[in-house]
Protein backbone atom coordinates (compact mmCIF):
# COMPACT_ATOMS: atom_id res chain seq x y z
CA UNK A 1 0.00 0.00 0.00
CA UNK A 2 2.85 1.85 -0.53
CA UNK A 3 5.55 4.38 1.80
CA UNK A 4 3.26 5.07 5.30
CA UNK A 5 4.10 8.31 7.44
CA UNK A 6 5.80 7.58 10.93
CA UNK A 7 3.33 7.41 13.93
CA UNK A 8 4.52 10.85 15.17
CA UNK A 9 3.37 12.69 11.98
CA UNK A 10 -0.12 10.55 12.65
CA UNK A 11 -0.27 12.03 16.11
CA UNK A 12 0.08 15.37 14.66
CA UNK A 13 -2.42 14.92 12.24
CA UNK A 14 -5.18 16.85 13.60
CA UNK A 15 -3.20 20.02 13.18
CA UNK A 16 -1.35 19.09 10.19
CA UNK A 17 -4.33 17.73 8.25
CA UNK A 18 -6.31 21.03 8.88
CA UNK A 19 -3.72 23.05 7.33
CA UNK A 20 -3.71 20.61 4.33
CA UNK A 21 -6.94 20.93 4.04
CA UNK A 22 -7.07 24.74 4.31
CA UNK A 23 -3.76 24.80 1.41
CA UNK A 24 -6.17 23.13 -0.73
CA UNK A 25 -9.02 25.49 -0.53
CA UNK A 26 -11.47 22.53 0.78
CA UNK A 27 -12.21 24.51 3.76
CA UNK A 28 -14.72 26.59 1.17
CA UNK A 29 -15.89 23.58 -0.15
CA UNK A 30 -17.23 23.22 3.56
CA UNK A 31 -18.65 26.31 4.31
CA UNK A 32 -22.63 26.85 3.89
CA UNK A 33 -22.99 22.76 4.90
CA UNK A 34 -24.25 23.80 7.95
CA UNK A 35 -24.45 21.92 11.18
CA UNK A 36 -25.32 17.83 12.22
CA UNK A 37 -24.82 15.10 9.74
CA UNK A 38 -25.27 16.23 6.42
CA UNK A 39 -25.19 13.69 3.62
CA UNK A 40 -25.35 15.48 0.52
CA UNK A 41 -22.54 14.44 -1.72
CA UNK A 42 -19.74 17.04 -3.06
CA UNK A 43 -17.94 17.49 -6.22
CA UNK A 44 -14.16 17.41 -4.52
CA UNK A 45 -10.47 18.51 -6.49
CA UNK A 46 -8.21 16.04 -7.56
CA UNK A 47 -6.07 17.30 -4.78
CA UNK A 48 -8.61 16.56 -1.58
CA UNK A 49 -8.63 13.21 -3.02
CA UNK A 50 -5.08 12.66 -2.94
CA UNK A 51 -5.25 13.56 0.83
CA UNK A 52 -7.91 11.91 2.06
CA UNK A 53 -5.86 8.66 0.03
CA UNK A 54 -3.48 9.34 2.51
CA UNK A 55 -5.51 9.39 5.23
CA UNK A 56 -7.01 6.37 3.98
CA UNK A 57 -3.22 4.61 3.71
CA UNK A 58 -2.45 5.56 7.08
CA UNK A 59 -5.10 4.76 9.32
CA UNK A 60 -4.77 1.31 6.89
CA UNK A 61 -1.36 0.72 8.93
CA UNK A 62 -1.21 -1.68 11.45
CA UNK A 63 0.78 0.84 13.72
CA UNK A 64 -1.82 3.64 13.10
CA UNK A 65 -2.94 5.67 16.42
CA UNK A 66 -6.30 6.50 17.54
CA UNK A 67 -8.70 7.88 15.54
CA UNK A 68 -8.04 10.89 14.44
CA UNK A 69 -10.36 13.87 14.95
CA UNK A 70 -10.39 16.90 12.16
CA UNK A 71 -12.55 19.62 10.73
CA UNK A 72 -14.66 17.62 7.64
CA UNK A 73 -17.81 16.30 5.83
CA UNK A 74 -19.31 13.36 4.72
CA UNK A 75 -17.52 12.03 1.53
CA UNK A 76 -16.33 8.64 0.36
CA UNK A 77 -13.42 8.07 -1.76
CA UNK A 78 -12.59 4.49 -3.42
CA UNK A 79 -8.95 3.71 -3.28
CA UNK A 80 -8.13 2.00 -6.36
CA UNK A 81 -5.12 0.25 -5.52
CA UNK A 82 -5.93 -1.30 -2.47
CA UNK A 83 -9.90 -1.72 -3.10
CA UNK A 84 -10.85 0.27 0.16
CA UNK A 85 -13.31 2.33 1.02
CA UNK A 86 -13.03 4.95 2.91
CA UNK A 87 -15.98 7.29 4.13
CA UNK A 88 -15.49 10.88 6.39
CA UNK A 89 -18.43 12.03 8.17
CA UNK A 90 -19.34 15.38 8.77
CA UNK A 91 -20.33 15.35 12.40
CA UNK A 92 -19.93 18.78 14.90
CA UNK A 93 -16.46 19.30 13.60
CA UNK A 94 -15.20 16.09 13.58
CA UNK A 95 -15.21 12.87 11.69
CA UNK A 96 -14.56 8.94 11.92
CA UNK A 97 -13.09 6.67 9.71
CA UNK A 98 -15.23 3.31 8.73
CA UNK A 99 -13.30 0.37 7.19
CA UNK A 100 -15.46 -1.63 4.75
CA UNK A 101 -12.67 -4.31 3.94
CA UNK A 102 -11.37 -6.38 6.79
CA UNK A 103 -8.08 -7.53 7.39
CA UNK A 104 -9.25 -11.29 5.22
CA UNK A 105 -10.73 -8.98 2.45
CA UNK A 106 -7.62 -7.22 1.61
CA UNK A 107 -5.53 -10.91 1.44
CA UNK A 108 -8.12 -11.75 -0.68
CA UNK A 109 -8.05 -9.13 -2.84
CA UNK A 110 -3.96 -8.97 -3.37
CA UNK A 111 -4.56 -13.27 -4.66
CA UNK A 112 -7.02 -12.06 -6.69
CA UNK A 113 -4.62 -9.48 -8.30
CA UNK A 114 -2.46 -12.07 -8.70
CA UNK A 115 -5.14 -14.25 -10.74
CA UNK A 116 -5.81 -11.00 -12.48
CA UNK A 117 -2.06 -10.82 -13.62
CA UNK A 118 -2.83 -14.12 -14.92
CA UNK A 119 -3.51 -17.66 -13.98
CA UNK A 120 0.72 -18.70 -14.53
CA UNK A 121 1.53 -16.51 -11.90
CA UNK A 122 0.57 -18.30 -9.20
CA UNK A 123 2.96 -18.42 -5.97
CA UNK A 124 4.60 -22.07 -5.65
CA UNK A 125 4.07 -21.46 -1.59
CA UNK A 126 0.53 -22.51 -2.33
CA UNK A 127 1.83 -26.21 -2.75
CA UNK A 128 1.75 -26.21 1.14
CA UNK A 129 -2.39 -26.31 0.75
CA UNK A 130 -1.84 -29.49 -1.35
CA UNK A 131 0.86 -31.67 1.58
CA UNK A 132 3.59 -30.12 0.04
CA UNK A 133 6.49 -29.25 2.92
CA UNK A 134 8.14 -26.00 3.08
CA UNK A 135 11.42 -27.46 2.90
CA UNK A 136 10.43 -29.01 -0.55
CA UNK A 137 9.28 -26.00 -1.74
CA UNK A 138 12.65 -24.46 -1.18
CA UNK A 139 14.47 -26.62 -3.13
CA UNK A 140 12.33 -26.03 -6.29
CA UNK A 141 13.13 -22.01 -5.18
CA UNK A 142 16.73 -22.51 -5.25
CA UNK A 143 16.63 -23.86 -8.74
CA UNK A 144 14.54 -21.36 -10.09
CA UNK A 145 11.39 -22.36 -10.31
CA UNK A 146 9.10 -20.03 -8.06
CA UNK A 147 6.22 -20.13 -9.54
CA UNK A 148 3.34 -22.83 -9.90
CA UNK A 149 3.57 -22.49 -13.90
CA UNK A 150 7.43 -23.33 -13.81
CA UNK A 151 6.17 -26.68 -12.30
CA UNK A 152 3.90 -27.53 -15.34
CA UNK A 153 7.25 -25.99 -17.66
CA UNK A 154 9.85 -28.94 -16.21
CA UNK A 155 9.86 -32.30 -17.03
CA UNK A 156 9.95 -35.02 -13.87
CA UNK A 157 13.36 -35.99 -15.12
CA UNK A 158 14.43 -32.37 -14.21
CA UNK A 159 12.49 -32.28 -10.93
CA UNK A 160 14.37 -35.50 -9.88
CA UNK A 161 18.26 -33.91 -10.71
CA UNK A 162 17.15 -31.46 -7.75
CA UNK A 163 19.23 -32.31 -4.90
CA UNK A 164 16.30 -33.76 -1.86
CA UNK A 165 13.73 -34.68 -4.58
CA UNK A 166 13.07 -37.95 -4.92
CA UNK A 167 10.48 -39.97 -7.75
CA UNK A 168 7.50 -39.75 -5.27
CA UNK A 169 7.94 -36.03 -4.18
CA UNK A 170 8.54 -35.52 -7.65
CA UNK A 171 5.14 -37.01 -8.45
CA UNK A 172 3.02 -35.53 -5.69
CA UNK A 173 4.47 -32.22 -6.50
CA UNK A 174 3.42 -32.72 -9.83
CA UNK A 175 -0.47 -34.00 -8.75
CA UNK A 176 -0.46 -30.67 -6.46
CA UNK A 177 0.10 -28.37 -9.67
CA UNK A 178 -2.05 -29.87 -11.60
CA UNK A 179 -4.69 -29.21 -9.24
CA UNK A 180 -4.09 -25.54 -9.13
CA UNK A 181 -3.72 -25.38 -12.94
CA UNK A 182 -5.89 -26.84 -15.31
CA UNK A 183 -3.78 -28.83 -17.91
CA UNK A 184 -6.58 -28.63 -20.59
CA UNK A 185 -7.42 -26.51 -23.84
CA UNK A 186 -8.13 -23.21 -24.44
CA UNK A 187 -10.56 -22.40 -27.14
CA UNK A 188 -8.80 -19.40 -29.39
CA UNK A 189 -10.87 -17.10 -28.34
CA UNK A 190 -10.33 -17.49 -24.71
CA UNK A 191 -6.61 -17.82 -25.96
CA UNK A 192 -6.79 -14.46 -27.99
CA UNK A 193 -8.25 -12.92 -24.42
CA UNK A 194 -5.09 -14.28 -22.63
CA UNK A 195 -2.95 -12.77 -25.37
CA UNK A 196 -4.24 -8.99 -24.73
CA UNK A 197 -1.80 -9.09 -21.78
CA UNK A 198 1.13 -8.93 -24.68
CA UNK A 199 2.85 -5.11 -24.48
CA UNK A 200 5.55 -3.90 -26.72
CA UNK A 201 8.51 -1.90 -26.30
CA UNK A 202 9.06 0.76 -28.51
CA UNK A 203 12.38 0.65 -30.43
CA UNK A 204 13.43 4.10 -30.77
CA UNK A 205 12.64 4.33 -34.03
CA UNK A 206 8.79 4.95 -35.17
CA UNK A 207 9.88 2.96 -38.79
CA UNK A 208 11.38 0.09 -36.94
CA UNK A 209 8.83 -0.08 -34.19
CA UNK A 210 6.28 -0.43 -37.10
CA UNK A 211 8.22 -3.08 -38.77
CA UNK A 212 7.78 -5.13 -35.33
CA UNK A 213 4.43 -4.23 -35.19
CA UNK A 214 4.52 -2.10 -32.05
CA UNK A 215 8.00 -2.41 -30.80
CA UNK A 216 9.77 -5.74 -29.16
CA UNK A 217 7.17 -8.12 -27.93
CA UNK A 218 6.64 -9.80 -24.32
CA UNK A 219 5.89 -13.48 -23.98
CA UNK A 220 8.57 -13.67 -27.06
CA UNK A 221 12.39 -14.26 -27.51
CA UNK A 222 13.26 -11.42 -30.36
CA UNK A 223 16.54 -12.14 -31.97
CA UNK A 224 19.09 -8.91 -33.46
CA UNK A 225 21.77 -10.29 -35.61
CA UNK A 226 24.31 -8.68 -37.63
CA UNK A 227 27.92 -8.10 -38.43
CA UNK A 228 29.76 -5.85 -36.08
CA UNK A 229 28.94 -1.96 -35.54
CA UNK A 230 25.65 -3.20 -37.33
CA UNK A 231 23.49 -1.14 -34.44
CA UNK A 232 23.01 -4.70 -31.68
CA UNK A 233 24.20 -3.35 -28.91
CA UNK A 234 22.92 0.20 -29.58
CA UNK A 235 19.37 -1.49 -30.16
CA UNK A 236 19.89 -2.85 -26.32
CA UNK A 237 20.97 0.16 -24.57
CA UNK A 238 18.00 2.12 -26.56
CA UNK A 239 15.64 -0.89 -24.85
CA UNK A 240 17.05 -0.29 -21.54
CA UNK A 241 15.72 3.51 -21.64
CA UNK A 242 12.50 3.10 -23.76
CA UNK A 243 11.34 -0.30 -21.40
CA UNK A 244 11.05 2.51 -18.94
CA UNK A 245 9.09 4.87 -20.01
CA UNK A 246 5.01 4.51 -20.13
CA UNK A 247 3.84 3.59 -23.76
CA UNK A 248 0.28 3.08 -25.73
CA UNK A 249 -2.32 0.08 -24.95
CA UNK A 250 -1.71 1.00 -21.08
CA UNK A 251 1.60 0.03 -21.25
CA UNK A 252 3.90 1.60 -17.61
CA UNK A 253 7.49 0.88 -17.63
CA UNK A 254 9.23 -1.30 -15.85
CA UNK A 255 12.79 -2.46 -14.96
CA UNK A 256 15.40 -4.14 -17.24
CA UNK A 257 17.24 -7.03 -16.26
CA UNK A 258 20.89 -6.73 -18.73
CA UNK A 259 23.08 -9.69 -18.87
CA UNK A 260 26.72 -9.23 -20.76
CA UNK A 261 28.46 -11.15 -22.35
CA UNK A 262 30.76 -9.60 -24.49
CA UNK A 263 31.63 -6.30 -21.95
CA UNK A 264 29.83 -4.18 -23.93
CA UNK A 265 27.81 -2.38 -21.61
CA UNK A 266 28.10 1.20 -20.97
CA UNK A 267 26.28 3.07 -18.50
CA UNK A 268 27.19 6.30 -19.43
CA UNK A 269 25.24 5.25 -23.02
CA UNK A 270 22.23 5.24 -20.77
CA UNK A 271 22.85 8.43 -20.47
CA UNK A 272 22.75 10.09 -23.21
CA UNK A 273 20.04 7.87 -24.53
CA UNK A 274 18.11 8.78 -21.12
CA UNK A 275 18.51 12.54 -21.94
CA UNK A 276 16.99 12.54 -25.41
CA UNK A 277 13.80 11.54 -23.97
CA UNK A 278 14.25 13.47 -20.87
CA UNK A 279 14.31 11.24 -18.19
CA UNK A 280 16.32 11.22 -15.17
CA UNK A 281 19.96 9.52 -15.34
CA UNK A 282 20.26 8.36 -12.24
CA UNK A 283 16.79 7.17 -11.90
CA UNK A 284 17.28 5.68 -15.44
CA UNK A 285 20.28 3.80 -14.25
CA UNK A 286 18.75 2.17 -11.22
CA UNK A 287 15.83 0.65 -12.73
CA UNK A 288 18.54 -1.76 -14.96
CA UNK A 289 20.22 -4.95 -13.30
CA UNK A 290 23.67 -5.68 -14.78
CA UNK A 291 25.30 -9.14 -14.80
CA UNK A 292 28.57 -10.49 -16.42
CA UNK A 293 28.48 -13.66 -17.67
CA UNK A 294 32.04 -15.37 -18.07
CA UNK A 295 31.14 -18.34 -19.01
CA UNK A 296 27.80 -20.22 -20.76
CA UNK A 297 27.72 -22.86 -17.75
CA UNK A 298 27.85 -18.84 -15.76
CA UNK A 299 25.07 -17.61 -18.32
CA UNK A 300 22.98 -20.59 -17.78
CA UNK A 301 22.95 -19.74 -13.31
CA UNK A 302 22.37 -16.67 -13.99
CA UNK A 303 19.34 -17.48 -15.41
CA UNK A 304 18.23 -18.94 -11.75
CA UNK A 305 18.15 -15.70 -9.91
CA UNK A 306 16.68 -13.79 -13.46
CA UNK A 307 13.63 -16.15 -12.30
CA UNK A 308 14.03 -15.87 -8.61
CA UNK A 309 13.62 -11.64 -9.13
CA UNK A 310 10.67 -11.59 -11.48
CA UNK A 311 9.16 -14.13 -9.28
CA UNK A 312 10.31 -11.51 -6.24
CA UNK A 313 8.90 -8.15 -8.03
CA UNK A 314 5.93 -9.44 -10.19
CA UNK A 315 5.03 -6.70 -12.67
CA UNK A 316 8.39 -4.75 -11.91
CA UNK A 317 10.47 -6.13 -14.47
CA UNK A 318 9.40 -5.93 -18.40
CA UNK A 319 12.34 -6.82 -19.97
CA UNK A 320 15.52 -9.41 -20.50
CA UNK A 321 18.24 -8.12 -22.49
CA UNK A 322 21.14 -10.78 -23.03
CA UNK A 323 24.04 -8.98 -25.42
CA UNK A 324 24.97 -11.44 -27.05
CA UNK A 325 23.33 -15.21 -26.83
CA UNK A 326 25.98 -16.98 -28.66
CA UNK A 327 29.36 -15.54 -27.69
CA UNK A 328 30.47 -17.88 -24.70
CA UNK A 329 29.04 -21.00 -26.51
CA UNK A 330 31.28 -20.23 -29.36
CA UNK A 331 34.31 -19.70 -26.73
CA UNK A 332 33.63 -22.45 -24.57
CA UNK A 333 32.86 -25.56 -27.33
CA UNK A 334 34.94 -25.47 -29.73
CA UNK A 335 35.39 -27.81 -33.32
CA UNK A 336 32.93 -30.66 -34.90
CA UNK A 337 33.65 -33.09 -31.80
CA UNK A 338 31.88 -30.72 -29.58
CA UNK A 339 28.82 -29.33 -31.63
CA UNK A 340 26.19 -31.72 -30.33
CA UNK A 341 26.78 -30.77 -26.85
CA UNK A 342 27.03 -26.95 -27.25
CA UNK A 343 23.66 -27.06 -29.28
CA UNK A 344 22.05 -29.54 -26.65
CA UNK A 345 22.73 -26.88 -23.74
CA UNK A 346 21.69 -23.97 -26.32
CA UNK A 347 18.57 -25.62 -26.67
CA UNK A 348 18.23 -26.02 -23.01
CA UNK A 349 19.17 -22.41 -22.21
CA UNK A 350 16.36 -21.27 -25.07
CA UNK A 351 13.84 -23.11 -24.03
CA UNK A 352 14.46 -21.51 -20.48
CA UNK A 353 14.29 -18.04 -22.01
CA UNK A 354 10.88 -18.89 -23.48
CA UNK A 355 9.15 -20.38 -20.10
CA UNK A 356 10.39 -17.31 -18.51
CA UNK A 357 9.10 -14.77 -20.68
CA UNK A 358 5.89 -16.53 -20.89
CA UNK A 359 5.57 -17.50 -17.15
CA UNK A 360 6.33 -13.86 -15.90
CA UNK A 361 4.64 -11.94 -19.12
CA UNK A 362 8.67 -10.29 -20.04
CA UNK A 363 10.39 -9.32 -23.22
CA UNK A 364 13.47 -11.06 -24.19
CA UNK A 365 16.11 -9.59 -26.42
CA UNK A 366 19.41 -11.31 -27.51
CA UNK A 367 21.87 -9.95 -30.21
CA UNK A 368 23.55 -12.86 -32.40
CA UNK A 369 26.25 -13.13 -33.80
CA UNK A 370 27.52 -14.11 -37.72
CA UNK A 371 29.79 -16.38 -39.25
CA UNK A 372 31.08 -16.89 -42.99
CA UNK A 373 29.23 -19.99 -44.45
CA UNK A 374 31.19 -21.54 -46.66
CA UNK A 375 29.14 -23.15 -49.09
CA UNK A 376 27.37 -20.26 -50.09
CA UNK A 377 29.56 -19.97 -52.86
CA UNK A 378 28.96 -23.15 -54.13
CA UNK A 379 25.20 -22.41 -54.64
CA UNK A 380 25.39 -18.52 -55.20
CA UNK A 381 23.59 -16.68 -52.69
CA UNK A 382 23.98 -13.17 -52.41
CA UNK A 383 25.25 -12.85 -48.79
CA UNK A 384 27.69 -15.79 -47.69
CA UNK A 385 27.65 -14.70 -43.62
CA UNK A 386 24.32 -16.77 -41.64
CA UNK A 387 23.61 -16.21 -38.01
CA UNK A 388 25.44 -18.38 -36.07
CA UNK A 389 23.34 -21.38 -33.44
CA UNK A 390 22.00 -23.67 -36.30
CA UNK A 391 18.59 -24.51 -36.40
CA UNK A 392 18.07 -24.66 -32.53
CA UNK A 393 18.51 -20.82 -32.37
CA UNK A 394 16.69 -20.41 -35.47
CA UNK A 395 13.31 -22.19 -34.26
CA UNK A 396 13.55 -20.60 -30.51
CA UNK A 397 13.60 -17.55 -31.25
CA UNK A 398 9.61 -15.90 -32.19
CA UNK A 399 10.94 -13.42 -34.02
CA UNK A 400 14.04 -12.79 -36.00
CA UNK A 401 15.75 -9.48 -37.09
CA UNK A 402 18.48 -8.89 -39.82
CA UNK A 403 20.27 -6.07 -38.69
CA UNK A 404 23.10 -4.83 -41.75
CA UNK A 405 24.81 -1.60 -42.54
CA UNK A 406 23.80 1.57 -44.51
CA UNK A 407 25.35 4.89 -45.62
CA UNK A 408 26.81 6.83 -42.55
CA UNK A 409 24.60 6.16 -39.80
CA UNK A 410 22.01 4.24 -41.13
CA UNK A 411 21.81 0.96 -40.59
CA UNK A 412 18.53 -1.35 -42.26
CA UNK A 413 16.72 -4.19 -40.55
CA UNK A 414 14.30 -7.06 -41.92
CA UNK A 415 12.01 -9.30 -40.73
CA UNK A 416 14.18 -12.44 -40.78
CA UNK A 417 11.23 -14.70 -39.43
CA UNK A 418 8.20 -14.06 -37.65
CA UNK A 419 4.59 -16.10 -36.85
CA UNK A 420 2.97 -12.48 -37.66
CA UNK A 421 4.78 -9.87 -39.49
CA UNK A 422 5.04 -10.19 -43.19
CA UNK A 423 9.12 -10.07 -44.39
CA UNK A 424 9.60 -6.19 -44.72
CA UNK A 425 12.48 -3.78 -44.15
CA UNK A 426 12.65 -0.21 -42.29
CA UNK A 427 15.94 1.75 -42.00
CA UNK A 428 17.05 3.58 -39.03
CA UNK A 429 19.87 5.75 -37.28
CA UNK A 430 22.15 5.33 -34.70
CA UNK A 431 21.89 8.98 -32.90
CA UNK A 432 23.88 10.13 -30.14
CA UNK A 433 20.37 9.64 -28.02
CA UNK A 434 20.08 5.91 -29.49
CA UNK A 435 17.96 4.10 -32.44
CA UNK A 436 16.15 6.85 -33.89
CA UNK A 437 14.30 7.54 -37.42
CA UNK A 438 16.46 8.11 -40.29
CA UNK A 439 16.62 11.32 -41.35
CA UNK A 440 15.17 12.16 -44.96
Amino acid sequence: MGVYPSQQTMVGADAGLSSLLRQSKIMQLSQGLGKGNSTRPLDVSPEFLTILLFIHRALCHPASPAPLTVVCFRVSVKDTVSSLTTELLFESHYFSVTMKSMEDQVVQEELGYQDDEESFFQDIDLLQKHGINVADIKKLKSVGICTIKGIQMTTRRALCNVKGLSEAKVEKIKEAANKLIEPGFLTAFEYSEKRKMVFHIPTGSQEFDKLLGGGIESMAITEAFGEFRTGKTQLAHTLCVTAQLPGTDGYTGGKIIFIDTENTFRPDRLRDIADRFNADQDAVLDNVLYARAYTSEHQMELLDYVAAKFHEEPGIFKLLIIDSIMALFRVDFSGRGELAERQQKLAQMLSRLQKISEEYNVAVFMTNQMTADPGATMTFQADPKKPIGGHILAHASTTRISLRKGRGELRIAKIYDSPEMPENEATFAITPGGIGDAKE
